[in-house]
């Protein structure tokens, strides 16, 4: 089961919880309706985004075995073979289409979005993540489609700020990712031959300060003006990643929130302060 699990890579279903920003920040936590909505997007999304990273496996697979530590996802390592995995990826696109229909009677246009997703990410493992810049923005790409995606299916408007904040902050994490592999240099990646450490610190730098200066233009623009007392928790949440970023070699967002304590604390602490303002 531990196999399929990894193969499905359910650790980065966490990225999928964006979906649910629309109803945090749109005060709709405790409508059952919304709640509805998102879980069976959530569920939607999470099937999606397995398709894709089974057949990002696949065709990486020969090259996953040069790779330190890609060696030991399951098709690279053989535990689970190629077709076996494709079976698997086909009931996920399954999974996905099918509660896709559910949630189309609540947005047609959460439904394209999802089709956006898996269109665009399908080019990017056919060769546009070779392409440098681009291949990161279309990592990026992800993130502003499911917090779309959960404002659609949920009816709830997103803040032309917080959407830049999770843009900026996407491109962040994107840009460290890129730098953390070129760094231990064992990774396999053509891009990484166009990439400099020096261009990928440049980048990270200017998104971190776009994120805070994006993050604290939506506190000035909410309703409640006491939501500018978050921005230094948001500022110690982004120093933080960026201390931790610098340990992990492969500096892959998942990993580095899941493994840090201190990271965790401080973005519940966030949520925490975010929250009372909205809700109490």
């Amino acid at each position: 089961m531990k196999k399929y699990l990894k193969l499905l890579r359910v650790k980065h279903y966490i990225k999928n919880l964006i979906i649910f920003l629309p109803m945090f920040f749109g005060g709709a936590l405790l409508d059952s309706t919304d709640w509805k909505a998102a879980v069976i997007g959530f569920f939607a999304f999470c099937a999606a985004s397995s398709a894709i990273y089974i057949i990002n496996d696949i065709k990486d697979a020969d090259k996953d075995r040069m790779h330190p530590t890609k060696k030991n996802r399951p098709i690279a390592s053989g535990e689970i073979s190629k077709s076996t995995a494709a079976v698997i990826c086909a009931v996920c696109i399954v999974i996905a289409a099918g509660l896709s229909v559910i949630t189309f009677g609540y947005s047609k246009a959460s439904v394209i979005l999802l089709l956006a997703y898996i269109l665009i990410n399908v080019l990017y493992s056919s060769g546009l993540k070779n392409v440098p810049v681009l291949d990161v923005f279309i990592l990026a790409s992800g993130y502003a489609l499911r917090i779309y995606y959960g404002g659609f299916i949920t009816g709830i408007r997103i803040s032309e700020w917080l959407f830049l904040v999770i843009t900026a902050g996407a491109l962040y994490m994107g840009f460290g990712k890129r730098r953390g592999e070129l760094l231990r240099g064992t990774d396999t990646r053509k891009v990484l031959e166009i990439y400099t450490a020096q261009f990928l610190e440049r980048a990270m730098t200017v998104m971190l300060s776009l994120s805070i200066v994006f993050y604290a233009l939506w506190a000035m623009d909410f309703r409640d003006k006491k939501m500018i007392f978050s921005v230094p928790v948001f500022i110690a949440v982004l120093i933080r990643y960026s201390m931790v970023s610098d340990e992990k070699a492969d500096g892959d967002p998942v990993e580095i929130i899941l493994s840090d304590v201190p990271l965790i604390v401080l973005s519940i602490l966030l949520s925490l302060c975010i929250g009372l303002l909205i809700y109490i």
